[in-house]
Formats: structure tokens, C-alpha cells, sequence
């Protein structure tokens, strides 16, 4: 009875040591990933704010107190429409005076002129026919030569009267420099009244406003903020690393943090020249079309600025790749229970995974983040692992997004 007992344990012993040396043999096992094969997005994420392409800043060009505030923030405004009023009594009076100057100029000056010249001309006509009388009398020698004289010297008179009153008409004649000096008194006077009308310079929404009735409104305070009707732009920092990656014209999906659930397309419209040396980051901006209702100025949007599409892509998470020198790599590829190192070549880089474009082919196993003193050739085993996942990743078959800081 002891015999079977014997040579069961026996055996049993015999196996564990067998399989602990296949083991020791298949060498250590390891965490490894698959290389799979699928569509594949990058994508850049950021978060930046609702602008206006340009913003306009309303104020006074004369001092006055304000009368008449006519807007509110949120209105929506023309060219040319009066956002507020100054009181203008001083303006109004000069506006007036220039008007009965030019009034008088009109109804009494100038018909006075034109009828002192029809008085003067027939003067002139009597006092030529008297001349002529007396020519003829003192030719037939019916009067002495100093009645003739008189009547000539009455006739020169009476020309010269004409004459000035002619000179007087065509001084206050349509067009005269006394006219003009008037007009251009009006004109300036109704200008400055004018000036009293703070009006809107371009269409657009009322961002803010900055004075009430009874203000002191000086040159140079900004009354109102008007941002200019026309597209509506996303301004998003980035972190400068990610310029490689960008280009113009590029798509993106957003949401405004005050409606999560309600995505809007916008298209990178513009990238910075420069970068900001204190924050490391570049400017861009995406213009939005159509604009959502729910769009304001200044709220905080995220972005995501898809920089990148394959589709398909060989992808490799990160961790399993060594120290990357420029578009290459070094990976543990697992083939026939051997680990060897091999150079990869990178395409669209992420955070979580990357595409490799040379090196591997689907369904090469490799291993995530070896061992130190592993050497090339050693024999181990791969304990699988799944791709890491962003959270914005859809499901199974759908693209992977790679996203970028």
C-alpha cells in the first residue's frame, strides 16, 4: 500500500519539477501589449474663450454731462445708431445764432441790397435823361452852359450810386465770402451739436457700458464696448510643443463648459507668429460657423483641435516605447517566446499611444516597459494587456483619439 502511495508522490514531484523548469525555461512573464490595427484620430485639447474678431470701444469727443443713456449690455446695435445723449444748450444757441445770421442774410439783407440796386439804376436813368434834355437845350441855346454842367455832374453822381449798390448786391449774391463765413459757422456749429449724439460706429452687440445720466463725460472715457458684428472666433493657448502639429484650417469639435452636452464645429483660422516666453504657449484661433445661440462673449470653451487622421494605424502604447529619438523608437518585440529589441518608426504621437508606421506589423506582441537587465533574446512570457483607453475613446471599432496636452 505504501509502494503506490510511494511512487505517486514520486510522480507528482517529478511533474511540479518539470513544469517549474519549463517555467524557469519559457523565462519571465511579462505584462505586454498587442499591436492591433485601427482607425486612429489625434487630437490637440485645450481650453481658450469666445471673442469677437474685433471690438470697438465708444466714448465722447466733446466734455458734457450725459442726459440720456439709450443701451444696455446684450443689445444689439447698427451703424450710426445713438447710444446716448449729452445735454447740448450751449451747442443748441450756436446752432441758432448761425442760423438767423444766415437767415438774415437771406430774407433781409440781400433783397435790400437788390432793391437799393433797382433804386440807384433808375436814378441813374432820370438823371440821364435830365442830362440829355439839357444837352439839347443848351445846344439851341435856351440855357447857360452851368445848368448842363449840373445835370451831368447829377448824372455822374447817380452812376456812381448805381454803381456801389451793384457792388453791395453781388457781395451778399449766392456764394459771396459773407455767405460762406455763415454757412461755415452753421456748419461747424451743427457739427458740435451733432458731436452731442454719441453714436454707434460699426453693427454689433453692447458688451458694456460705463456712465449713467448725470455722468461728466470727458474725451478719452470709454462710454461703450461694442464687439463687432461678424464671425465669432475661439482664442485657445497652447503649449508651444504642440506647433508641429498645427496648421490652418484645421477641424475641431468644442463645448462651452456651461453646456456640456452640446458640441459645435469650429476650424483653426489662425496660429500665432510668436510665442508667449513667459507661459511657453501659442495663440490660436478657430472660427465658429454657424454660431450656436447659447455662444457668449468671454465663456470658457474647451477644444478639441483634431490634428491628425489614419484609417488605419498600427498603435503602440507609450510605455512601451524606449527614450524616442526624433520620429523613432526602440520596442521589446515577443516572437517565439523571445524578447528582442527593434527600431520602430513613429507617426501620430499622443499621451496615451502612438502610431508606428515601420518595425512592427498586427499582432506582434511588446512588451510594456521591460525590465532593466533584461537582455536581447531572453525568453519570456506575455501577459496581455489592453490598450490604454482616454475616456473620450468610443467603443470597440470606432476611432482612437490621441490627445495631446
Amino acid at each position: 500500500m505504501r509502494r503506490p502511495l510511494a511512487v505517486a508522490s514520486a510522480t507528482l514531484l517529478l511533474l511540479a519539477l518539470g513544469a517549474a523548469a519549463l517555467r524557469y525555461w519559457q523565462g519571465p512573464r511579462l505584462a505586454a501589449y498587442r499591436v492591433e490595427s485601427r482607425p486612429l484620430v489625434q487630437t490637440v485639447v485645450a481650453t481658450g474663450r469666445v471673442v469677437s474678431v474685433s471690438r470697438v470701444q465708444v466714448g465722447s469727443e466733446i466734455t458734457g454731462v450725459l442726459l440720456e443713456r439709450r443701451v444696455q449690455e446684450g443689445d444689439h446695435v447698427q451703424a450710426g445708431d445713438i447710444l446716448a445723449v449729452l445735454r447740448a444748450d450751449d451747442l443748441t444757441a450756436r446752432v441758432r445764432e448761425a442760423e438767423a445770421a444766415l437767415a438774415q442774410l437771406h430774407e433781409s439783407a440781400r433783397p435790400q441790397a437788390l432793391a437799393a440796386v433797382r433804386q440807384a439804376e433808375a436814378q441813374l436813368d432820370q438823371a440821364s435823361r435830365e442830362a440829355q434834355r439839357r444837352r439839347q437845350l443848351f445846344q439851341r441855346q435856351l440855357i447857360a452852359r452851368e445848368s448842363l454842367e449840373q445835370a451831368e455832374q447829377a448824372e455822374t453822381v447817380a452812376r456812381t450810386a448805381a454803381e456801389r449798390a451793384r457792388l453791395a448786391a453781388q457781395s451778399l449774391a449766392a456764394g459771396n465770402p459773407d455767405e460762406a463765413l455763415v454757412l461755415e459757422r452753421l456748419a461747424a456749429a451743427r457739427a458740435a451739436l451733432a458731436k452731442t449724439f454719441i453714436r454707434a460706429q460699426v453693427a454689433g452687440t453692447v458688451l458694456t457700458r460705463n456712465a449713467e445720466p448725470g455722468d461728466l463725460i470727458q474725451p478719452g472715457r470709454v462710454l461703450f464696448e461694442i464687439a463687432r458684428q461678424g464671425d465669432t472666433e475661439l482664442l485657445v493657448p497652447l503649449d508651444e510643443k504642440n506647433l508641429a502639429v498645427l496648421a490652418l484650417g484645421q477641424p475641431a469639435q468644442c463645448v462651452a463648459d456651461a453646456y456640456p452636452t452640446s458640441v459645435f464645429p469650429a476650424r483653426v483660422s489662425f496660429i500665432a507668429p510668436s510665442v508667449d516666453p513667459q507661459r511657453g504657449s501659442v495663440e490660436i484661433r478657430l472660427k465658429v460657423n454657424p454660431v450656436p445661440d447659447f455662444l457668449k462673449q468671454d465663456m470658457t470653451v474647451s477644444v478639441n483641435v483634431e490634428t491628425g487622421r489614419r484609417a488605419q494605424a498600427l498603435v503602440v502604447p507609450n510605455d512601451a516605447l524606449e527614450p524616442i529619438d526624433g520620429h523613432a523608437a526602440t520596442v521589446w518585440r515577443v516572437r517565439d517566446g523571445k524578447a528582442r529589441r527593434v527600431r520602430v518608426q513613429l507617426g501620430l504621437r499622443g499621451l496615451a499611444v502612438t502610431e508606428i508606421t515601420g518595425g512592427l506589423q498586427a499582432g506582434d506582441w511588446v512588451l510594456a516597459g521591460a525590465p532593466a537587465d533584461l537582455r536581447d533574446g531572453t525568453r519570456v512570457r506575455t501577459a496581455g494587456q489592453a490598450l490604454p483607453r482616454t475616456g473620450a475613446e468610443p467603443a470597440v471599432g470606432g476611432e482612437l483619439p490621441i490627445k495631446l496636452d
